[in-house]
């Protein structure tokens, strides 16, 4: 391929994007992937804040599942320099835009490595000291009070987990033990209605969890430690 052909696919490329900001990056959603929420957006902020007073190590293994556009993830690259993220997703749309993202932000490639995965099937044998995971969450029976815009734009794999919503989130929970390092967190957006739920399955494992709420004083996020 010629330099002006590269140059053309190129420009043709960013004509079709749609771009948003999310925490300072460029998020492109123009592959019809989940666009990252305002309130998604306030807690991760919050995290990242977290992380940078951190008595961390040299490099600080990061996850983002159920990653979506990769927002979270790249937001996580730009503002933590000793930083190593992996990316995961199930959906191959998701996969494409990550990576677009990725390049979007001018990510060095040795900074992340990108794996489609159903939960952790690819990353068997992976620890990380922090994991973000923003699942789909929407319970089928509460389908009724999404709003019609939501419904038409958004993917449905990026919203619907189960009639109460908690099917991603309860598999998680039974993996996340094998892939934290020691002194490792977790951090978990969810349902405001899915609050109690997660308490009581949360309670039954050997975590230390607390609730937090978003910039509407409703609970959205979970930051949790093993034990």
């Amino acid at each position: 391929m010629s330099q002006r052909e590269k140059s053309r696919d190129s420009n043709k490329e960013l004509l079709t994007m749609k771009v948003i900001d999310f925490l300072n990056c460029k998020i492109d959603v123009s592959k019809k992937v989940f666009q990252p929420r305002i309130e998604t957006e306030f807690w991760v902020k919050k995290a990242i804040n977290e992380l940078k007073i951190g008595n961390w190590k040299l490099k600080i293994d990061v996850l983002d599942m159920f990653t979506g556009s990769g927002c979270i993830g790249i937001a996580v690259l730009k503002n933590i320099k000793n930083s190593q993220v992996d990316f995961a997703d199930i959906d191959d749309k998701a996969i494409s835009q990550i990576k677009i993202n990725l390049k979007l932000n001018k990510i060095p490639k040795n900074k992340y490595k990108v794996y489609k995965s159903n939960l952790f099937e690819k990353l068997k044998n992976k620890k990380y000291d922090v994991i973000f995971a923003n699942p789909p969450y929407v319970a089928l029976e509460r389908v009724s009070e999404v709003d019609e815009e939501v419904l038409e734009k958004e993917p449905k794999i990026a919203l619907f987990a189960g009639r109460d919503g908690m099917v991603l989130i309860e598999k998680f929970f039974e993996k996340i033990k094998n892939h934290l390092k020691r002194g490792g967190v977790f951090y978990l957006e969810f349902d405001p209605l899915q609050k109690e739920k997660i308490k009581e399955i949360l309670g039954k494992r050997s975590f230390r969890f607390r609730f937090q709420k978003d910039q509407f004083k409703k609970y959205r996020w979970l930051k949790i430690q093993p034990v």
